[in-house]
């Protein structure tokens, strides 16, 4: 049965608006993986991607023969660019001076061509409807095609079946409909053997480019790691990335790194026993970030506490450190004790709907390098931690770097003094990261400390933490902002001072 040319035109439309905005999806995300500040990515990817939309439907009128012709070619142009585009950014990231040039172009190739074939297809339906029927059906199924995609992108398709395969998966959409057309149309075609065989050669390399996604994704993260890579996953939340050489493994997400193991005993007890050790009987910890466990291992070093609440936005953290041997050997299996109780959920309305007091807080996020980490340094963040607490309990924050960002770290303290904190900053030297701040808190006035630490530390006694409470000349206190939702200061000062740092 002949299916009707008017169906599967406006079916044609509505897989280029459901493609298009995938590729559009995929560009911001990758963007913001690699890049950071996903605000400012996401912005500025659908700018210029609707601007190219722009220019490709000014030049749609100067396709005056063979609109159909000229459909199906864009059609296998968008399933190849888009398709791979992905792939290509993934090699090119750190290997070119300007990835962003690269980005860009990218997004305005696929934009021009997308934006040249929702006119092309009312010009080739012209004649089909009446004029306002066929502006209200090709634009009512161009609006479904957006919507499908905007919905399906972050809760299906990126937790199944990853950035890459979804690039090539819908390139192989484009590139199937294109192969149909050809079909259908190939009588008003004038070389159609040759553009089925197009078709079906794009569809091959993109099926190709499917089918060895991971195995893509591994070689192209061999490239950027110097470093053996031993795990690689992605979750809908971050890459997450395990490196190992003679003497350590090495955490990456999204391509930052989050511990060595040859140096991460002096970041995780300069974190938790600073605070811990000070107080008097503890019994319920929360551990707030730090699903690789290793913060949780330091508080279970105290047989007093009954129980540790740990909230980490992502299972597949929590999941690779619960299960990975290397990995639990190197948290010493905190992640499994029955004291642990593991909650995968997004801190911030985990803390908002949270009725529990606890002793002690650990608070252990990535730097504030986009406004969804931010916001968990913001005023309003520290107003529920202050509620969170017992009269007589503390928390610690780890801070980024004093000597790098120290307006960052800064803003951080002043923060938490604005809402009420009394704060003591301080500052250990982590071979792996360089000099890295912490400040530990508490809603009382004064905080009475203790020298009476775990024999069993590498790093940390009380002769050290003194030390570590000294700020030299070149790390004075500084003035900041507050940062609160609404300004997001903080991401601003950590941008502003790694950029030059970096550069």
């Amino acid at each position: 049965m002949r299916i009707n040319v008017q169906v599967l035109l406006l079916f044609s439309v509505f897989v280029v608006a459901t493609c298009g905005l995938i590729y559009e999806l995929v560009a911001g995300t990758l963007a913001s993986y690699l890049l950071g500040d996903s605000v400012t990515q996401f912005s500025t990817i659908i700018g210029v991607y609707l601007f190219s939309m722009g220019i490709g439907s000014y030049l749609s009128k100067f396709f005056n023969r063979n609109l159909i012709a000229w459909f199906i070619q864009i059609e296998v142009l968008v399933a190849l660019i888009g398709g791979f585009s992905s792939t290509l950014l993934f090699l090119l990231f750190d290997r070119v001076e300007s990835f962003r040039l690269v980005l860009y172009m990218l997004v305005s190739l696929t934009g021009i061509l997308v934006g040249l074939e929702i006119p092309l297809i009312m010009r080739i339906l012209e004649g089909r409807f009446e004029f306002k029927d066929l502006v209200s059906k090709v634009f009512t199924f161009d609006y479904i095609g957006a919507l499908l995609a905007s919905i399906i992108f972050p809760l299906l398709l990126m937790p199944q079946l990853g950035i890459l395969r979804t690039s090539f998966f819908f390139g192989l959409l484009n590139a199937a409909v294109a192969l149909v057309l050809c079909f259908y149309f190939k009588s008003e075609l004038r070389w159609p053997a040759y553009m089925k065989a197009t078709c079906a050669g794009v569809i091959a390399a993109l099926t190709f480019g499917f089918v060895a996604s991971e195995r893509i994704l591994a070689f192209t993260e061999s490239l950027t790691y110097p470093d053996k890579v031993v795990y690689a996953t992605s979750s809908p939340y971050q890459r997450i990335v395990l490196t190992r050489n003679s003497h350590d493994f090495r955490l990456f997400l999204n391509g930052n790194l989050q511990f060595s193991s040859a140096d991460e005993y002096r970041y995780h007890e300069a974190l938790v026993h600073p605070g811990l050790n000070a107080i008097p009987n503890p019994k319920k910890v929360l551990v707030l970030g730090g699903g690789d466990g290793l913060a949780v291992r330091e508080v279970l070093r105290y047989p007093e506490v009954e129980q540790v609440t740990l909230v980490d936005l992502d299972p597949e953290m929590t999941h690779i450190f619960s299960s990975h041997a290397s990995l639990v050997k190197l948290n010493a299996e905190s992640l499994l004790s029955p004291k642990v109780n593991v909650i995968n959920a997004d801190a911030f309305q985990w803390l908002r709907n949270n009725q529990e007091k606890f002793d002690f807080v650990v608070i252990d996020f990535p730097d504030p390098a986009n406004y969804s980490i931010g916001k968990l340094y913001s005023n309003i963040f520290y107003r529920l931690l202050h509620a969170s607490l017992t009269s007589q309990g503390m928390a610690v924050i780890q801070a980024t770097s004093p000597f790098v960002a120290p307006k960052s770290y800064w803003c951080i303290i002043n923060t938490l003094q604005a809402e009420g904190f009394a704060a003591l900053p301080y500052h250990a030297h982590v071979p792996s990261f360089g000099d890295w701040g912490f400040v530990l808190v508490s809603p009382q006035a004064t905080m009475a400390l203790n020298d009476d630490y775990p024999e069993d530390l590498r790093f940390l006694n009380g002769d050290v933490f003194r030390q570590m409470q000294i700020f030299p000349k070149d790390m004075p206190p500084r003035q900041t902002e507050i940062n609160k939702l609404n300004n997001q200061a903080l991401v601003h000062y950590f941008e502003e001072e790694w950029a030059q740092y970096l550069n």
